[in-house]
C-alpha cells in the first residue's frame, strides 16, 4: 500500500509539473531580460582549458545579450590544490579571449571580495544560521571511521555514503566533544525530497539526492567551506540570477536547492551546459597540453577562432556554422534554449579552418594594418638582415600587402608564412639551396641567361604578360614546359615544389626575380672554376 501511495504521489507531482512547465519556463524567460547577473567561478589550479573557457564565454555572452553583469569569482577554498600564479594567468587568458569581468578580482565591485578565501567571515556567519535553525550539525566522526564506512559499502557493492550518525548527537554530547577539542566538520541535513526542479536546458528534473548521498559537509575541519556551501552562499550574496555551468554539476543541484531553502532564499535559474569531450567521446583532461587556452595563444591562433570553435559544438546559436562570427554575432544570436543536451565532440583538426576564416576577415577588414605589422615583426626576428625589402621597386609596405593578399588562401595563421615552403618570399636562395642545378637535363646556364634578358624587357610585368612570354620562350628553347618551370622555380626559390612559377615571379617582382636569376648564374660560374 505504501508503495502504491508513493507511486501515486510521484504521478501527481509529474502531472502538476508538466501542466505548469510552460508557465514556469515563461517566467524564466521573463526574468532573463531583467537584472541578469551570472558568474564564472573557476579554481586557480592550473591553466584555463577549453571547457572552462566555454563556461566563461556562455555566461559572458548571455549576460551581455540581456544587458546584465558578468562576475568572475575565484573558488580557492581547497588550499591544497592552489598553483602559484594561476590566478593571474587565468584572468590574462580570459582577457585575451575578450571576456572582461564586470565584477571580479581585477574589476572590483560592491559584492566583493571575489576570492573565496577572503570571504571566510561570511561563511562563518551564514553557517551559524543553519546550526541555529537545525539545518546543519557538527560531525565528530574521524577520518578512520569514514574510511571504514566507505570500505564496508564497497564490499557490499553499494555506493559509499555517510551514515549520518552525528545527526543524532544530543547537545550534552556535542558540548562534551567540543570541550575535549575533538575536531569536527559541519554537515547539512539532507531531506527526502522528490520535488522536481527546472533546468532550462534539460527540462524537468526529479532527483532525490538523499537516497544516494549521506549528509554533505558544509564547513571542513580547517574552517574552510566546501564547494557546495560556498557556492550557494556566494551566489545568493552576489545576487546571481542565473547559474550556467557544466552538466556534471546537475546531480548536485537538488542539494544546492535544499541549502537555499534552509536559508529561506530563492534559488537562481539553473541551466546545465553539455560537456566538451574529445573526438572519440573521451573526457577532456587538464593534462592534455593542447586543450589549454595558453597553448592556442602561443601558437598564434586568434581568440575569435577559438571561441567560434568551442561554440561550434556546444550549441546555443541554432546553427553549427559559427566560423567567422564576431563577438557581437555571438551575443546577438545566443539563446539558452538552443543549447545542446548531448556532449560536444571537439575535432581539433578543425581549429585551423576556424582560424583561417578569422585571418581572412582581419586581412580584409579594419585590422589589416595590425596584421602587416605583426608579419613584419615575425619576419624581421627570423631572418634579420637577410630579409629582402624591395625598396627600389616597391615599398616594404606594398610588398607585405602583396604577400598577405597572395597567401591568405594558403595559410591558417600569419605565423605559417615562416614555414620553410615560404622562405623564398623573404630571402634569396643560398648556394646550398641551388647546388643541384646539374640535375636538370638542359643547358641551364644558357636558359637562365636568355630568361633574364627576356624578363628585363617586359615593361608591364603582369601575370598575363609573364605567362605569355614564358610560354613563347620555352618553344624557342625547344624545352619541355614542365622542365623549364621546374628549373625557374628551383633557381628563384631553391625549392623543387611550390606555387606556380608565374605566381612566384609576380609576387617577388621584376627586380627581385632578375636579381635571383643573376645570383644563380654567379653560383654556377663559381662552381665551374
Amino acid at each position: 500500500m505504501a508503495v502504491l501511495t508513493s507511486l501515486f504521489h510521484r504521478f501527481q507531482l509529474w502531472n502538476v509539473y508538466q501542466f505548469g512547465k510552460e508557465c514556469h519556463l515563461s517566467k524564466i524567460v521573463r526574468w532573463s531580460h531583467t537584472n541578469v547577473r551570472v558568474r564564472f567561478a573557476p579554481s586557480p589550479t592550473g591553466f584555463l582549458h577549453l571547457g572552462g573557457l566555454r563556461s566563461a564565454l556562455y555566461n559572458y555572452i548571455f549576460a551581455k545579450s540581456k544587458g546584465g553583469t558578468f562576475i568572475l569569482r575565484i573558488e580557492d577554498t581547497d588550499q591544497t590544490r592552489l598553483v602559484p600564479g594561476a590566478l593571474e594567468k587565468l584572468q590574462d587568458s580570459l582577457e585575451w579571449a575578450g571576456i572582461m569581468q564586470d565584477e571580479g578580482p581585477r574589476a572590483g565591485g560592491k559584492y566583493g571580495p571575489y576570492i573565496q578565501s577572503e570571504r571566510c567571515h561570511i561563511y562563518q556567519e551564514k553557517i551559524q544560521i543553519l546550526l541555529e535553525n537545525g539545518s546543519a550539525y557538527r560531525c565528530f566522526c574521524s577520518n578512520k571511521r569514514i574510511e571504514l564506512i566507505r570500505r564496508a559499502a564497497l564490499s557490499r557493492g553499494e555506493t559509499p555514503k555517510y551514515d549520518n550518525k552525528c545527526q543524532h548527537l544530543t547537545q550534552k554530547e556535542i558540548d562534551a566533544k567540543m570541550k575535549d577539542n575533538i575536531p569536527y566538520v559541519i554537515r547539512f541535513k539532507l531531506k527526502l525530497n522528490e520535488t522536481p526542479w527546472e533546468d532550462v536546458v534539460h527540462g524537468t528534473i526529479v532527483n532525490d539526492i538523499a537516497l544516494v548521498e549521506g549528509d554533505p559537509i558544509l564547513i571542513k575541519s580547517d574552517q574552510f567551506p566546501t564547494y557546495h556551501f560556498a557556492n550557494v552562499v556566494d551566489d545568493h550574496t552576489m545576487a546571481v540570477s542565473h547559474v550556467l555551468r557544466g552538466v556534471e554539476w546537475q546531480s548536485s543541484t537538488p542539494k544546492h536547492i535544499q541549502i537555499y531553502e534552509a536559508f529561506g532564499w530563492k534559488p537562481p535559474v539553473f541551466a546545465h551546459m553539455p560537456l566538451l569531450v574529445n573526438k572519440d567521446g573521451t573526457k577532456l583532461s587538464k593534462r592534455q597540453g593542447d586543450i589549454h587556452v595558453e597553448h592556442f595563444k602561443d601558437q598564434g591562433y586568434y581568440p575569435e577562432s577559438i571561441l567560434n570553435f568551442i561554440c561550434h559544438v556546444g550549441g546555443g546559436f541554432g546553427t553549427d556554422q559559427t566560423a567567422g562570427m564576431s563577438f557581437d554575432d555571438l551575443i546577438s544570436k545566443f539563446s539558452l534554449e538552443k543549447l545542446k543536451k548531448t556532449p560536444g565532440r571537439l575535432e581539433f583538426d578543425k581549429i585551423s579552418r576556424f582560424n583561417h576564416e578569422t585571418l581572412i576577415q582581419k586581412i580584409q577588414g579594419n585590422e589589416r594594418h595590425e596584421i602587416l605589422q605583426q608579419l613584419l615583426k615575425l619576419v624581421s626576428e627570423k631572418y634579420g638582415s637577410k630579409f629582402i625589402e624591395n625598396n627600389d621597386e616597391r615599398s616594404l609596405q606594398q610588398y607585405l600587402e602583396a604577400v598577405v593578399d597572395w597567401a591568405k588562401v594558403r595559410i591558417n595563421r600569419i605565423e605559417d608564412l615562416l614555414l620553410p615552403e615560404f622562405k623564398f618570399i623573404w630571402v634569396q636562395p643560398s648556394f646550398d639551396d641551388i647546388k643541384n642545378l646539374s640535375s636538370f637535363s638542359c643547358n641551364y646556364q644558357q636558359v637562365l641567361e636568355s630568361t633574364i634578358e627576356l624578363l628585363e624587357t617586359d615593361n608591364h610585368f603582369k601575370p598575363e604578360t609573364i605567362s605569355k612570354l614564358l610560354h613563347n620562350h620555352v618553344k624557342e628553347l625547344q624545352l619541355k614546359f614542365k622542365t623549364y618551370m621546374h628549373l625557374l622555380r628551383y633557381s628563384i626559390s631553391g625549392r623543387k615544389e611550390g606555387p606556380g612559377v608565374v605566381e612566384m615571379i609576380s609576387l617577388l617582382g621584376q627586380k627581385q626575380t632578375v636579381e635571383r636569376l643573376k645570383l644563380c648564374l654567379e653560383h654556377i660560374k663559381l662552381s665551374q672554376t
